[in-house]
């Protein structure tokens, strides 16, 4: 009768094996190790002899003997019933991924339940390339198995829910913009080892994975003007918000600003920032006020409420910013929102690019209203004019674009006297301010074409894009040191920096894989430069697979550790977002 009652509710057993496994909480565990003997009192307690008669010894060693029986016994027959209630544990269960039929049968099921979406799901080889590749870096490239179109939180709950079923790898994938291969499918090459990912595995199917694009999930949700907030979904592009305020009248912006394309999912995931970053920071300052968050398990958290600040208990936001979709997947976000200002423009040439970094560092001591502040090296401007975008010939030399705010016009122009007072100090020769507004934005145009200018400079090559960041105050050194560097390799680089927070880019062009190799070098040496200096190995662009290996030299071990013990409580099958972020076991390892 038991077993009939056990065999009607298997099939609506659907819970996670991990739920059986998982490890006791402190409290459950015994505080001594399997076979230590515990340490009695001499005496009984009742003041009669210090020891125990011959008698009772043996009755206690005979009842503990049977005890332990009866107790292995109680184990071994749980064990039985799991097994045969859930089913014998693959090696994929327990260790790895599932097996190609697994990944078939899971697409079977992802049809099934995204069938309310006219294309929820996508097979064809164009999609799978398109998620997988990317022509902005060269980090080793893997197609997804399947893409999948969610429009709403329960579509992704629903998806995780079978990638938990059949093992199946998942990426977030939203912007595209990234240049650190943060979405690039599973790979033996990309997979971290410690979750003990079994090689057979790969070798049965070398590329997998679920990839979730967010791009139907690109509303705005809520606007609160008069809070400064607005609640929108993950795949809205940051410029279509700032676009819809002004549409609707609305005197405020969304202030950071990374590619053009990006997403607010990609931007939170990243910890992204941009040209504004001196002005109003990054993504891991308070832009996010909270988020709505599927877990690896399935479950759905909100990490906080919408008040302007708390001080309730962790600040489980930032635990996810910068997460890059290893920890959860974004499915709504309430972001801050800033006062529209009156801005304009101005350039400045110099010498070299230490003046140009020692005339920053001055000027944002000077407390002027200073939105943006660019550094491009004299090989930006030979592009920018080889580019033939720009409506100007430029002179070809290491100079300073900057975007001057306030609340009037002539707080504009204060900053203006003040700022050029600060370059003359440092060689700065024709200082020119915008005198219009249209002027100023085609001043800053050619600043926003750095890519495409640089790409100029070797056509039909390709780039290797990089970035670091120092303190302010280290930021003349690395950045003479590095432009010494870049120009011993015998390759053409352009460098762009957001110096005023001490961030800058390098763009290395290559032909051949040799040259590649070369290009690969020098940002290996850029980012040792910029963590002995105090700095990190990147400021915006994230980690993702190209920096993961530089961070257990900057965040040190313990850190590295901490972060993968938070990755292994929340996803303990090592499904989202695999490869990316977390330094590989065998570093630690190497480094002990």
């Amino acid at each position: 009768m038991l077993l009939s009652r056990l065999r009607s509710l298997r099939p609506q057993a659907q819970r996670s094996r991990l739920q059986t496994l998982r490890p006791l909480s402190g409290l459950q565990r015994s505080p001594r190790k399997i076979g230590q003997n515990r340490q009695y009192p001499q005496h009984n307690g009742d003041g009669s002899s210090k020891e125990e008669s011959g008698s009772r010894k043996e009755h206690k060693s005979s009842l503990l003997s049977v005890s332990l029986t009866w107790g292995a016994a109680l184990v071994a027959t749980g064990l039985s019933i799991e097994r045969w209630y859930y089913g014998s544990p693959t090696k994929g269960e327990t260790s790895g991924y599932g097996s190609p039929d697994d990944f078939k049968q899971a697409i079977e099921d992802l049809r099934k339940a995204l069938s309310h979406l006219e294309h929820g799901v996508s097979t064809t080889s164009d999609d799978l390339y398109a998620h997988g590749f990317s022509v902005n870096d060269y980090h080793p490239s893997v197609s997804h198995t399947v893409v999948v179109y969610p429009r709403s939180t329960e579509d992704v709950v629903k998806i995780i829910k079978i990638a938990i079923k059949y093992r199946m790898p998942v990426t977030a994938y939203s912007g595209a913009t990234s240049l650190e291969g943060q979405f690039r499918g599973v790979s033996k090459s990309t997979c971290v080892e410690y979750h003990n990912v079994w090689e057979s595995d790969f070798e049965k199917h070398k590329d997998g994975g679920i990839c979730v694009d967010m791009s139907s999930m690109d509303q705005i949700l809520e606007i609160h003007a008069e809070d400064s907030d607005l609640v929108c979904q993950p795949g809205a592009r940051w410029m279509d918000v700032n676009e819809t305020l002004k549409e609707k009248g609305i005197p405020l912006f969304f202030p950071l600003d990374p590619a053009p394309t990006a997403t607010i999912g990609g931007m939170f995931s990243t910890g992204c920032s941009g040209t504004n970053a001196v002005r109003y920071g990054t993504a891991k300052g308070e832009w996010f006020l909270n988020a709505t968050i599927v877990l690896p398990s399935g479950e759905v958290i909100k990490t906080r409420r919408r008040s302007r600040k708390s001080a309730a208990g962790f600040d489980m936001t930032k635990l996810f910013i910068g997460a890059e979709g290893t920890l959860g997947i974004i499915t709504e976000v309430t972001i801050r929102l800033a006062p529209v200002l009156p801005t304009t423009v101005a350039v400045a040439q110099f010498p070299n690019v230490r003046a140009a970094t020692e005339a920053v560092r001055e000027i944002l001591n000077q407390g002027v209203g200073i939105q943006c502040v660019e550094l491009v090296d004299d090989i930006f401007m030979q592009a920018t004019n080889t580019y033939g975008i720009s409506k100007r010939k430029w002179p070809e030399k290491d100079s300073l674009f900057f975007k001057f705010q306030g609340p009037s016009q002539a707080s504009l122009k204060e900053t203006a006297e003040i700022v050029k007072k600060v370059v003359k100090k440092y060689g700065a020769t024709n200082f020119e301010l915008a005198r219009t507004k249209e002027e100023a934005d085609e001043l800053w145009n050619d600043r926003k074409n750095a890519h495409y200018s640089g790409m100029a400079l070797l056509p039909g090559g390709k780039g290797w894009p990089t970035d670091v960041c120092v303190p302010v105050s280290k930021l003349p050194q690395l950045v003479a040191e590095t432009k010494e560097d870049l120009s011993g390799i015998g390759l053409k680089s352009t460098i762009v920096g957001h110096v005023g927070d001490g961030n800058f880019h390098a763009l290395i062009l290559f032909k051949t894989d040799e040259e590649k190799e070369r290009a690969h070098e020098a940002v290996r040496r850029m980012v040792k430069r910029a963590i002995a200096l105090d700095g990190t190995c990147t400021g915006e662009h994230g980690v993702g697979i190209g920096k993961k290996e530089y961070l257990l030299e900057e965040l040190g071990e313990g850190t590295v550790k901490l972060m993968k013990t938070i990755k292994r409580t929340l996803d303990p099958l090592n499904l989202f977002n695999p490869g990316k972020l977390y330094p590989d076991d065998e570093d630690i390892k190497r480094k002990d």
